[in-house]
């Protein structure tokens, strides 16, 4: 189980944070990734995805505030993403600079030690509402 916290730990901390090569270490080759709006195929779909997150933010950091919760080959575990906004997300009207912060909770499948699927479920709501784009609701 310690070695799952770890692997959970590499993909939170080390690869949300720009070590992209963990990626090949931690994702099987045939890696399948849920997002809301499309599947990702591969370690390096995952790291495109990825550094498209660090466009649009700067000073990445994630809390991990619930888990990881293991069990039946699947890791489970609740996150807080904060990070700096440097623009480019459309509709957003908060300067460049401020600090926003989103909750969501990541769903894994491991075979062999590694992440095989994945699947994400974020609050993209709150991020959209701290980045000023839902207008006065």
């Amino acid at each position: 189980m310690d070695d799952i916290r770890t692997l959970y730990g590499r993909w939170l901390f080390d690869l949300w944070h720009g070590d992209f090569a963990v990626a090949e270490e931690i994702l099987t080759p045939d890696f399948v990734g849920h997002w809301p709006t499309m599947d990702v195929h591969g370690p390096d779909r995952v790291v495109e995805q990825i550094r498209q997150s660090h466009e649009y933010f700067g000073d990445i950091e994630n809390t991990l505030d619930v888990g990881p919760v293991i069990g039946d080959g699947m890791v489970a575990a609740r996150w807080t993403f904060h990070g700096s906004y440097r623009g480019g997300v459309p509709g957003a009207s908060v300067p460049s600079g401020t600090r926003i912060s989103f909750a969501g909770q990541d769903l894994f499948r491991l075979v062999d030690g590694r992440f095989a699927e994945y699947w994400v479920v974020s609050d993209t709501l709150g991020m959209m509402a701290a980045l000023g784009a839902l207008g006065d609701r």
